[in-house]
């Protein structure tokens, strides 16, 4: 989704683990910018404002402006990135020039709302499987997110892909029979352990009796007394 926003950038010609460390140690961080006709670009960002896009609501998916030293704004998306995996500080990205006119295909997040009939009346559990789905479309008209009412879902049902309400130029790409979610019976989850405690004690005097006529095999003969 298209939001107002421009970030702003400075293009870098050095490149390196080095530089990258000055670059963080000054408060910006390496970045690079591709796609259309211009090809990539390194340059520098401030990681504050691309973290408070990749942690807003729409995520990666935001469509915003980069402005590049003032004399070019396009715009773009979040593609990759890399978190320092104990500082957990942004360390680098890689955005993607985005031609407003052409589709392009993203991951939305799916989220379920109400509580599924079939466990408050029948005792079972809801259970989510796929948490998000890939879909076409232009930019402007990326959805947040995908809301899935799942109140009336009972034991044995589920929702699929193929059944979320889509609009405009969306157009689904996941396979239409994936799960969304779906409420499944207690039942086949209790009928195992039962089964397993059952066998156990069955099992056990066979091997306390196989043990004590080991040991009556394995003791020796008492010495013969001496007259």
């Amino acid at each position: 989704m298209r939001k107002d926003i421009t970030v702003a950038a400075e293009s870098r010609d050095s490149r390196g683990k080095n530089e990258a460390r000055r670059l963080r140690v000054k408060g910006s961080m390496p970045a690079v910018v591709y796609g259309g006709e211009a090809g990539p670009s390194p340059v520098t960002v401030n990681p504050k404002d691309l973290n408070k896009i990749l942690h807003s609501k729409t995520g990666h998916n935001t469509i915003f402006n980069l402005s590049i030293g003032g004399k070019e704004t396009v715009p773009v998306m979040i593609v990759d990135w890399q978190h320092d995996p104990i500082k957990e500080n942004l360390l680098h990205v890689d955005l993607k020039r985005i031609d407003l006119s052409k589709r392009i295909a993203v991951k939305v997040p799916v989220v379920t709302h109400g509580d599924p009939k079939g466990v408050k009346l029948q005792g079972g559990i809801h259970e989510i499987i796929t948490r998000e789905i890939e879909i076409e479309c232009l930019p402007d008209e990326i959805p947040e997110e995908f809301v899935v009412n799942v109140a009336e879902l009972m034991i044995g049902q589920s929702v699929r892909a193929s059944e979320i309400a889509l609009s405009g130029s969306v157009k689904l790409l996941s396979p239409g029979d994936a799960v969304i979610s779906h409420v499944v019976s207690l039942k086949a989850e209790e009928v195992a352990p039962a089964a397993e405690v059952a066998a156990t004690p069955a099992a056990e005097p066979e091997v306390i009796k196989k043990g004590k006529k080991d040991e009556e095999a394995e003791a020796p003969a008492p010495p013969a007394k001496k007259k």
